[in-house]
C-alpha cells in the first residue's frame, strides 16, 4: 500500500467501467485528483462528473492533465482497452506508473482481511449482499462491487479505517482475480466462459485453482455444492453451500410468502439453525445467493441477528433481477444475465415467482465469440420463455466474426414463439403484442430501452 500512499493524481483509461469507476470513486474520496477517459457517456460517467471527477470521451492525449507531477501520478487501465489506444500508448512512453485495474484493486484489498467473491456468475449479487450484512455490524466493512447497490447508491462502500474487512468481486476475466489474496473466498460457479481469453474450460479451472491457492494462511474457502476444484491447492478450511442440497450451509423450510412473492427460510450452518430469515427481494436464485452471503458473513464472525438484519434490509443491485415496473397486470424485470447458465437461472426464477403468467424475454447477446461458442446453449435457455425477442449482438470489445450473429441462436431455438428484431423496435413490438411479465437480459445496453418499455406497460395498465 506504500506505493499508493505517495500517489496524488490518478488517471483512468476506461473510467466508465463498473470496476474502474469504483476505484475512481475510492481515490476521489481519499483526497486524490482524479480524471479519466471513456468511449461512451453513460449515467455512471455522468454521476462521476457530478462527484467532481473530470471525464472526457475523445481518445486525445491533449485531454490528459499536463500539470500533474509524473512521480505522484498513477494511470490505471482496463484490459478491455485496445492496444492501439492513443492515450494508453502515451502513458506507456512516459515515466508514470501504469497499472491494470486488477493490480490496483489488489494493492488496496490485500492490506485488509479480504472477502473475495469469485465465480462465472452470481458474483455481484453475493458480494453486495455480503457487504450489506457486514455494513450493519459494529466493525463495518469496505466494498468494491460489480454493480450499483440500491442500499449504498454506489458500487463503492468506502473502506472504514477501523474495519478489518473489505469485500471485493473477484473477476476471472483476464485472470484479474489472481491479484487478490483474500482471507475468505467464495466460488459461486465454474462454467465455461471467456473462451476468447482461456481457450478451453480446463484453463479456467486452472486459473480458479490458482486463485484459491492464494487464500491467506488461516483463511476459509466456501464452494457452491457441485463446483469441482482441487482443494488440495489451498491451505484454507473448505466449506460448502447450496440452496436445498445437503451442504454445510443451506436453506431449509423454504417457503414463498403470500405478502408479495418473497422468500422465508431457516439457514442451516455448521453450528445450528438461524431461524426465520427473510429476503425482501424476489427470485429463487437470490435465495441461493443469500445463503452464500450469509455463509460468508457467518465465517467472518457475524452474529445470527446481524445476518438476518442484513438479508432483510437488502434492496438489490441495478440490473440484477431488477424489478423496474410492477402494476396489477404488467411487470418488467431487467437482468444482466449474459451466459446460458445465467439465463436459465433468471428465467427459472421468474417462472417460479409467476408460475401462471406469460413471460416475454428480450435478449441481447454479448460478444461475438460468446455467441459463437454457446449458441446451442443460449437457444436451450431461451426456449424456457413463453416468447422470445432476440436482438443484435452487443460487440463490446470485439470486432465482428464472419458468420456470427444473433441468427445462429434464433435458428437453434425449438420454441416457435420467437422474433428477431432491432433493439430500437422492441418497444413498438411490445405495444402491439399481449404482454404480462417482460424480462430484458444481457450485459450490453439492452437496459437503455427500459424507459420505453415502462411507458408501453404503463399505457397498457391505464387502458386496462
Amino acid at each position: 500500500m506504500s506505493y499508493l500512499q505517495d500517489i496524488k493524481n490518478v488517471y483512468f483509461l476506461g473510467i466508465g467501467g463498473i470496476g474502474m469507476s469504483a476505484l475512481a470513486r475510492y481515490f476521489k474520496f481519499t483526497g486524490r485528483n482524479v480524471a479519466g477517459y471513456d468511449r461512451t457517456q453513460t449515467a455512471l460517467t455522468d454521476a462521476l462528473q457530478q462527484e467532481g471527477i473530470d471525464v472526457h470521451y475523445d481518445d486525445d492525449i491533449r485531454n490528459i492533465p499536463s500539470r500533474w507531477n509524473p512521480g505522484e501520478t498513477l494511470a490505471v487501465f482496463t484490459p478491455a482497452l485496445p492496444d492501439e489506444h492513443s492515450e494508453l500508448s502515451w502513458f506507456r512512453g512516459k515515466p508514470i506508473g501504469l497499472l491494470k485495474r486488477a493490480k490496483v484493486l489488489g494493492l488496496i484489498c490485500n492490506e485488509k482481511n479480504g472477502i473475495a467473491v469469485a465465480g462465472t456468475h452470481g458474483k455481484t449479487t453475493v458480494s453486495t449482499m455480503t457487504a450489506n450484512i457486514l455494513d450493519k455490524t459494529k466493525a463495518g466493512c469496505g466494498a468494491f462491487l460489480g454493480g450499483i447497490s440500491k442500499n449504498f447508491g454506489s458500487n463503492l462502500l468506502l473502506p472504514n479505517e477501523d474495519s478489518p474487512w473489505i469485500v471485493a468481486e473477484a473477476d476471472e476475466f483476464d485472470r484479474s482475480f489472481l491479484h487478490l489474496q483474500p482471507l475468505l473466498a467464495l466460488v459461486t460457479s465454474l462454467d465455461a466462459d471467456h473462451l476468447d481469453i482461456y481457450g478451453e474450460k480446463e484453463k479456467i479451472v486452472e486459473s480458479f485453482e490458482k486463485f484459491i491457492s492464494q487464500i491467506k494462511l488461516g483463511g476459509k474457502l466456501l464452494l457452491k455444492k457441485g463446483v469441482e476444484l482441487n482443494t488440495q491447492k489451498t491451505s484454507a478450511r473448505v466449506f460448502s453451500y447450496a440452496l436445498k442440497e445437503n451442504a454445510d450451509f443451506s436453506a431449509v423450510n423454504l417457503k414463498l410468502s403470500s405478502e408479495g412473492g418473497f422468500y422465508q427460510f431457516d439457514l442451516k450452518t455448521p453450528e445450528g439453525i438461524i431461524a426465520n430469515c427473510r429476503l425482501n427481494y424476489p427470485g429463487l436464485i437470490n435465495v441461493e445467493n443469500a445463503v452464500a452471503a450469509a455463509a460468508l458473513a457467518f465465517l467472518a464472525g457475524v452474529s445470527a441477528d446481524e445476518i438476518k438484519s442484513g438479508l432483510e434490509d437488502y434492496q438489490g443491485v441495478l440490473r440484477r433481477f431488477d424489478v423496474r415496473y410492477k402494476s396489477d397486470s404488467q411487470i418488467y424485470i431487467d437482468d444482466y444475465a449474459h451466459h446460458p447458465a445465467e439465463l436459465k437461472a433468471v428465467i427459472s426464477s421468474v417462472k417460479a415467482l409467476y408460475p401462471s403468467r406469460k413471460i416475454t424475454g428480450i435478449f441481447q447477446p454479448h460478444l461475438y465469440s460468446r455467441t459463437r461458442d454457446f449458441s446451442a446453449e443460449f437457444a436451450a435457455s431461451l426456449d424456457l420463455l413463453d416468447e422470445t425477442i432476440l436482438v443484435s449482438i452487443y460487440p463490446a470489445r470485439e470486432e465482428p466474426i464472419e458468420g456470427v450473429s444473433s441468427a445462429i441462436i434464433f435458428e437453434k431455438m425449438k420454441n416457435e414463439n420467437k422474433i428477431m428484431a432491432e433493439k430500437e423496435d422492441v418497444a413498438q413490438l411490445l405495444a402491439e403484442r399481449e404482454t404480462d411479465v417482460v424480462l430484458t437480459m444481457g450485459a450490453g445496453n439492452i437496459d437503455g430501452i427500459g424507459p420505453q418499455i415502462i411507458e408501453v406497460l404503463k399505457n397498457k395498465q391505464n387502458v386496462a
